[in-house]
């Protein structure tokens, strides 16, 4: 099938509203016009990134916060609703409107359906593959984690989608939570010869010896083509080190600027970097190397339509993020003429799953690794009251949930959730059921804590993850929101200095005391001893928790108050 039957089929199905459940005739003739993307040019790059083990069609709210400090103020990815509409020149209450800010959510979800899903996103990438000879699929990574089924199957069930949909090249971060030993098994028994797993960052740490390939080189249509790998840089600082005992990690900048000048050497005319670093590190780094013609990004899960042009002293460098969850689907064409890249055309395509038909091959795939777990996940353990949702750099409605349900079974005075920007979105009035509780906590160092903190502490953790999200120099920013606090309320100035960003915190009306010692009660701790003296997974707690009751709204959102951002286009008003 050709792309002009491809695109026959969706609008003549979606408008006698046969072949799909579409809620919306015009709207779906209009979704399905998203996906005219004529081929352009003789490099071709796919790219999806941070499906977080997301096999079915999801809702995915976009955040209202996504503040940028300093020279990253107003600029992409720091530009949330109506500001991101006028930067990009999208139509309010458009498909695309939808799929990329968080405006209007409900109503629009329930207007244009679920996004994402493999079966459906298996067709867009043959109908694109089948435009674009040797065109070449990149996962830019946490694919394996994020869902119950690929915990419980330690992401085989990730791999085995993965394969199926056709990856030609991933690199790696949330893999690395399943243990260097299992990843080590996946590439070594599943991947090899067929998907190649790189990370130029990754080493050992006794001999600094390369643990994975670096990049691959590939000829498409007469031109050498480099793809090299960028793990994520701080993974045994954002998650255990425990997992990954003998690998470092880290940016890696001269060791890339090795890499990128060695590929050209052997012929690469094109060299792209697959990233897990974040769109800003990216950003900082696009203007430091020689020789990238595209980072193609991941990690900080923004939706940025169009590429940002990055100066640099070998020329220009593009550089891109393409969302999560599944939710869309990146598409790179390069012209390269006379050994260099000319000119190119991109597009961040929104995988709306009612209209794109499910891929037979892949929906069969998709229901046999979930057959044995189906009345598990279906369990409904409350009926969800209100929207809820987790993206945001503060808070999220079913953050302050889990906030909500920690302080109650713990009989804490505080809690604190981790800033995961994983986790899907369920529309008032829908069951909140196991399946939906994992999306939120799948991970492999799910124990709940109880812990004796003095006020001094608090402030310090407060302002360490604040430092994390507000540097002003993205190589000290490790991904992640700010850490969601229950019980707690404070002042944050993000464009304040190191360890000044925290004020006026208060619990229940009166002042923290330094020297006072506080119950908090939290979840997912990084240090192996938890291994031993944690409490109860997170699932287990949130689960019985919610069972006791039949409805469920979190408490209003405990947001903190913040200071300088008048105006800043990544804070909605």
């Amino acid at each position: 099938m050709n792309r002009r039957e491809f695109l026959q089929v969706l609008a003549i199905a979606s408008a006698a509203g046969m072949a799909f459940p579409t809620r919306d005739a015009q709207a779906a003739q209009a979704a399905a016009r998203l996906y005219d993307v004529p081929r352009f040019g003789n490099v071709h790059l796919l790219h999806f990134t941070d499906c977080h083990a997301q096999l079915l069609p999801v809702h995915f709210r976009e955040p209202s916060v996504n503040l940028g400090i300093g020279d990253y103020a107003g600029k992409p990815p720091h530009l949330v609703g109506q500001a991101l509409l006028k930067h990009y020149r999208i139509a309010p209450g458009s498909a695309e409107a939808h799929a990329f800010t968080y405006l209007d959510f409900t109503e629009a979800a329930r207007r244009y359906g679920k996004v994402g899903g493999f079966a459906h996103l298996a067709t867009l990438v043959k109908q694109l593959k089948a435009s674009r000879p040797g065109a070449l699929l990149l996962d830019g990574g946490d694919t394996w984690q994020g869902s119950a089924t690929a915990l419980w199957t330690r992401g085989q069930d990730m791999v085995d989608a993965a394969l199926a949909l056709g990856v030609d090249a991933m690199t790696p971060h949330w893999e690395m939570t399943l243990g260097a030993e299992r990843v080590r098994e996946v590439v070594d028994r599943d991947f090899k010869g067929k998907v190649a797993f790189l990370a130029q960052n990754v080493k050992t740490k006794d001999f600094e010896d390369p643990v994975f390939e670096a990049y691959t080189l590939r000829e498409m249509n007469g031109v050498p083509v480099a793809i090299i790998g960028q793990a994520f840089p701080y993974t045994p600082i954002a998650n255990p080190g425990y997992l990954v005992p003998d690998w470092t990690f880290g940016i890696q900048e001269e060791n890339l600027q090795r890499i990128i000048d060695e590929a050209r050497a052997k012929g690469a005319q094109a060299v792209v970097l697959l990233s897990h670093n974040g769109m800003d590190v990216d950003v900082k780094l696009a203007s430091r190397v020689r020789g990238l013609d595209a980072i193609l990004g991941g990690h900080t899960h923004d939706g940025v339509p169009a590429p940002v042009r990055v100066r640099n002293a070998g020329g220009t460098t593009l550089v891109t993020n393409a969302g999560s969850n599944g939710k869309f689907l990146g598409v790179l064409d390069f012209d390269v003429r006379g050994g260099k890249v000319a000119d190119f055309r991109y597009r961040l395509l929104p995988v709306f799953a009612d209209y794109l038909p499910a891929d037979p091959a892949m929906d069969v795939l998709i229901r046999k690794v979930r057959a044995p777990y189906e009345q598990k996940l279906g369990e409904v353990l409350a009926v969800n009251k209100e929207l809820l949702y987790r993206r945001g750099n503060f808070n999220g409605t079913f953050d302050q949930l889990i906030l909500d349900g920690l302080m109650d079974v713990q009989g804490a005075e505080i809690a604190f959730s981790p800033g995961f920007r994983w986790g899907t979105t369920l529309l008032p009035g829908e069951g909140i059921t196991m399946e939906k509780l994992m999306d939120q906590t799948a991970i492999t160092y799910p124990y709940t804590t109880v812990t004796q903190m003095s006020g001094e502490t608090i402030k310090t953790v407060l302002e360490d993850v604040a430092d994390n999200l507000f540097n002003p120099d993205p190589y000290y920013q490790q991904g992640g929101d700010m850490v969601r606090v229950g019980g707690l309320q404070y002042t944050i100035d993000p464009a304040a200095p190191m360890g000044k960003r925290i004020t006026e915190m208060r619990l229940k009306g009166k002042p923290i005391e330094a020297g006072k010692t506080y119950k908090v009660a939290g979840w997912a701790p990084v240090a192996e001893e938890a291994r031993h003296n944690g409490g109860p997974p997170i699932w287990d707690l949130m689960a019985g928790w919610l069972r006791q009751r039949k409805e469920v709204a979190a408490a209003p959102l405990n947001l903190p108050s913040v200071k300088g951002m008048g105006g800043n286009p990544g804070m909605a008003a």
